[in-house]
């Protein structure tokens, strides 16, 4: 799973830097491992306790993530407000208490501001897709805790429940207009519901035994094809260019994810498992949430008029330093309080 982040947080930096058309798709991983990863653990808990502590989960969801969030956005704005443009300030300010209440997203939805075009003069616009997992976070919870404590039949409600969210999820995409541009659609909680549910349905035992029967090689096989498929779609697609995409094609993306990280976690052992299992990727994985917390920022203050050199040379300094300040935030704020803070 540290792998695949790995891989996610990589597509996006690419993305970003202008190399990776398909990039932001790394995005959607990051959301139905999310799903993934947290539904796991909310059924884990019900059926070894037969309840949910809602408030622990809360907590350790925000000792998780709000430090690193808040060291970044008060550090943001200190350097913007020192190396920045009047107008990257005055946005900044503007963007800051969405940033805070973890509604970005629809703050520049409501304000027409289009992904696709006016992302280079918002230093919080990467903060969209941490602002839809918060939301999930917030509200999933409180329905696996209905719907899993103490019923037999838990997992199974569960699972239906996901898979018909997804559904519902899917059809507000293709249905709602896309005359301005894909942005309501792009970053609206409701239209990227599918991608976390679609992860949620793969942590259910519903999902786990249809997949029972496959076994050694064809497990291995079917994800090499899903992995090769997943990073095909990185390389061909090209945002808002391609339509299609918001008309069905990042669902299947999503469920593609979905159906690769059930089959790895099923099957870890394998070929594609020990790819993703190796040194880089794991340790990328493992640094993915500041390292993408602090690439954009870091993007947005040094363009290629103030480098003084693009392309690839200025990609491998934004990246270098975007790695750098991964490193720090997690050395000097996130564990310390992950692990040693009361």
């Amino acid at each position: 799973m540290d792998g695949l982040r790995g891989l996610a947080v990589l597509a996006v930096l690419l993305f970003h830097a202008g190399h990776l058309g398909g990039g932001f798709l790394g995005v959607d991983l990051f959301f139905v491992l999310s799903g993934f990863l947290i539904t796991g653990l909310l059924l884990k808990e019900a059926a070894n306790t037969g309840t949910i502590n809602l408030i622990g989960f809360w907590g350790r969801r925000a000792r998780r993530l709000l430090p690193a969030l808040t060291v970044m956005g008060v550090g943001t704005l200190l350097l913007v407000w020192a190396f920045g443009a009047p107008a990257q300030l005055g946005f900044a300010l503007n963007d800051a208490p969405w940033a805070a209440a973890q509604a970005t997203n629809w703050h520049f939805i409501t304000e027409q501001i289009g992904y696709w075009n006016a992302a280079g003069s918002r230093i919080y616009s990467h903060l969209w897709s941490i602002a839809v997992e918060w939301q999930f976070y917030l509200v999933w919870p409180l329905v696996v805790a209905v719907l899993a404590r103490g019923q037999r039949t838990g997992q199974r409600t569960t699972a239906a429940l996901a898979a018909a969210g997804a559904l519902v999820s899917l059809v507000c995409m293709v249905l709602l207009p896309h005359a301005i541009d894909t942005t309501r659609v792009y970053e609206g909680t409701d239209t990227r519901a599918f991608s976390l549910l679609l992860g949620s349905l793969a942590a259910t035992a519903p999902a786990r035994n249809a997949l029972a029967p496959l076994r050694g090689r064809m497990v291995d096989m079917l994800c090499g094809v899903l992995a090769c498929g997943l990073g095909a779609s990185w390389f061909l697609s090209d945002g808002e260019s391609s339509p299609s995409l918001f008309r069905g094609g990042l669902f299947l993306h999503s469920l593609a994810a979905a159906a690769l990280i059930a089959l790895l976690a099923a099957s870890p052992e394998g070929k594609t498992g020990r790819i993703l299992g190796s040194a880089v990727p794991r340790r990328l994985g493992d640094a993915s949430y500041s390292l993408y917390l602090w690439h954009w920022p870091i993007y947005v203050l040094l363009p290629q008029e103030a480098l003084g050199f693009g392309g690839w040379p200025r990609t491998a300094v934004l990246i270098a330093l975007s790695l750098i300040a991964a490193v720090l935030s997690k050395a000097v704020v996130e564990d310390p309080i992950r692990f040693g803070a009361r």
